[in-house]
């Protein structure tokens, strides 16, 4: 009789399984059971013989919780990445643990993969492996945004981290990086451009238009596609169709792909006059117009937050 209940007859007394625990503890990482878990603040990685360092975010609660890597532009720092970009404030509050990065000293951005200077890659792989033994996380919900080159950086992520991420925003810089030759694990695409960017043109050609001396015969070297063209290559790689385009307001437009296998999400944010900028409430005036009415940081944490688990 004991062995007819264990194989399909009515269980009865002590002989009563206990119920299939929630999805994300199915996929909860070891650091949920970690004596001493990280602490937000400053932490140091050694990675590739390099001492890196990252901006560590932490959410209340006991988790699993999603992790967002936050990737800073060329020039730029995780700190003020972290003040400008406000992922680590907005997406703490929503639950995330975010971490921000810092390039590796002696550099003023990420080793984009298959180029030559630190296996960023690497680094980035290690912090979220990191993250895992050291935090409760889920395992199944990793995201990357970023900024310019960092936006660059996170967008390549998809194609190299062997389906790791199930969702990426890239703002002011879809275009930097072509889209991979094979076909990523559905995920979300959610990107951010302005015209009038001067930096990473929205309209394509070379970057930096308003550079000089040896920025300007470097940035020369460099082709970029039209960020809409860049757009269209990622709904073919990602198998993405019905192009459809929605006005938000006089100079914010969204183009969507409402056909997508698998929950693949692409849409993409264009501001008419807008600068280098991420979209919501702080200026830097020297980058151009910033969509004061379009709040970036909300609708990435919108995006990643409906993206499906894998």
């Amino acid at each position: 009789m004991l062995l007819a209940a264990r194989c399909g007859g009515a269980p009865t007394g002590s002989e009563t399984p206990a119920p299939a625990p929630p999805a994300a503890a199915r996929h909860a990482s070891s650091g949920c059971q970690a004596t001493r878990p990280l602490e937000p603040g400053t932490h140091r990685l050694r990675s590739g013989g390099l001492e890196r360092r990252f901006l560590l975010s932490l959410p209340a609660g006991d988790g699993p919780h999603p992790v967002l890597l936050d990737l800073h532009g060329l020039g730029s720092s995780a700190a003020q990445q972290s003040a400008y970009g406000r992922l680590p404030e907005q997406g703490s509050r929503r639950g995330y643990v975010v971490a921000t990065p810092q390039a590796a000293g002696g550099r003023m951005g990420w080793t984009l993969p298959h180029t030559a200077g630190p296996d960023d890659t690497a680094f980035l792989t290690a912090l979220l492996d990191h993250l895992e033994q050291g935090l409760c996380v889920d395992r199944r919900r990793q995201f990357a945004a970023g900024l310019s080159y960092g936006a660059a950086m996170a967008t390549s992520l998809l194609c190299v981290m062997d389906g790791r991420l199930v969702g990426v925003a890239a703002v002011a810089g879809l275009n930097i990086v072509r889209p991979c030759r094979d076909r990523p694990p559905p995920a979300t695409l959610v990107a951010f451009h302005g015209t009038a960017d001067r930096i990473v043109p929205y309209r394509g050609g070379h970057p930096f238009q308003d550079a000089r001396g040896d920025l300007r015969a470097l940035a020369d070297l460099v082709v970029l596609d039209p960020v809409e063209r860049a757009a269209a290559g990622w709904a073919a790689l990602l198998g993405c169709s019905g192009r459809a385009t929605t006005p938000l307001s006089p100079r914010i437009r969204v183009r969507d792909w409402k056909t997508c296998p698998g929950g693949t999400t692409l849409r993409l944010y264009t501001i008419d006059g807008g600068g280098h900028t991420w979209p919501g409430p702080i200026e830097v005036p020297w980058l151009g117009a910033t969509a004061r009415d379009l709040d970036a940081t909300r609708l990435i944490l919108d995006a990643f937050d409906r993206a499906p688990s894998r």
